[in-house]
């Protein structure tokens, strides 16, 4: 059956569709191994008889090249000294055109840490469940027996697993460095491995080298506030009463208790139901407060709901306890 000059067109565009379905989109294009042939044809005439000859065949094998990207998936961690088993998500990306095997290493003296976390025993473990949070079952990593093996674009999330050590204080970051290597090779891009890559084609490093690294961080936060609410009543009669149209004085305290600041600590307090706020009343440690919004550090939020709020300010030991008082009717 001959086939219409456009009907071909529609074939062989369904063809190299299929063949793109096929064969995947490689983030480096044709996958390692693959056998590239070209001939060329030459036709001619001789004495008005039409001939051609066909070339010996190029042939070549695409090369692999390797190519890992290691990315931090956990955001900064809050830890406090002490502590165990706190996990560091990493995610190890293959971005090269054939299945590479990679080593996984885990380095804790980080320069620009303030201390070294500990290793857990094992310190690294795959996210098996692909939950995104350390896991009763997910799988320790053990170098030499289960490497993680990936095609190309290919990726795994792993886990960096560790202690805090007993002795930091609050505000020091401790770093943590994951590190997967081929297991064909690293170094210098460009180096070629013969024979070493998928289909027996050549390994080639790309810009990566071979190896690619992340770092994890824990933040201490060991700032210890002491926070408490008192209330006094005074009612109509002269007595301590909650009678309708007694009024209730609130005090709160503020106080750091550990070294360390707690940076723009703000009291908010919303006014209790069938309670009416007593307009003038707000107070910073005896300092009397508007209740616009304006130059000094509180106000009163007439806003569903009503609230007081008070702006504290960085607050250290050495500012000691901060008082925040107002006062409602009962309605």
């Amino acid at each position: 059956m001959m086939l219409s000059a456009a009907a071909t067109m529609r074939l062989l565009a369904t063809s190299c569709l299929l063949l793109l379905a096929a064969t995947g989109a490689y983030a480096l294009g044709v996958p390692a191994g693959t056998v590239v042939d070209n001939t060329a044809t030459v036709t001619y005439s001789v004495a008005g008889v039409p001939d051609s000859i066909d070339t010996n065949a190029a042939t070549l094998t695409v090369a692999e090249r390797i190519e890992v990207i290691v990315t931090r998936q956990s955001p900064q961690l809050s830890v406090r000294p002490g502590d165990t088993g706190r996990a560091v998500l990493f995610r190890i990306t293959s971005t090269g055109n054939g299945s590479e095997a990679f080593d996984l290493t885990v380095d804790n003296n980080v320069a620009g840490s303030d201390f070294s976390p500990i290793p857990s025993v094992p310190a690294v473990y795959f996210d098996t469940d692909g939950s995104g949070d350390l896991s009763p079952g997910d799988v320790p990593y053990q170098p030499g027996v289960n490497d993680p093996v990936l095609a190309a674009d290919g990726s795994i999330d792993v886990f960096v697993v560790n202690d805090i050590p007993t002795g930091v204080a609050d505000g020091e970051v401790g770093l943590t460095a994951l590190t997967a290597t081929s297991q064909t090779g690293s170094g210098t891009p460009g180096s070629g491995f013969p024979g070493q890559g998928d289909g027996g084609s050549e390994a080639v490093l790309g810009v990566s080298g071979g190896v690619s690294s992340a770092t994890g961080e824990y933040l201490v936060d060991d700032l210890t506030i002491g926070f408490t609410k008192a209330q006094q009543v005074s009612d109509p009669l002269g007595g301590s009463e909650p009678v309708a149209g007694a009024v209730v004085t609130y005090t709160i305290t503020v106080a750091v208790q550990s070294p360390g600041t707690a940076t723009a600590a703000v009291v908010r307090d919303p006014i209790p139901q069938y309670t009416t706020y007593v307009p003038g009343s707000l107070r910073l440690n005896g300092n009397t407060l508007s209740d616009a919004v304006d130059a000094d550090t509180g106000e009163f939020d007439a806003t569903a709901p009503a609230t007081v709020v008070v702006r504290l300010g960085d607050l250290t030991q050495a500012d000691g306890p901060q008082s925040v008082q107002f006062s409602v009717t009962i309605d």
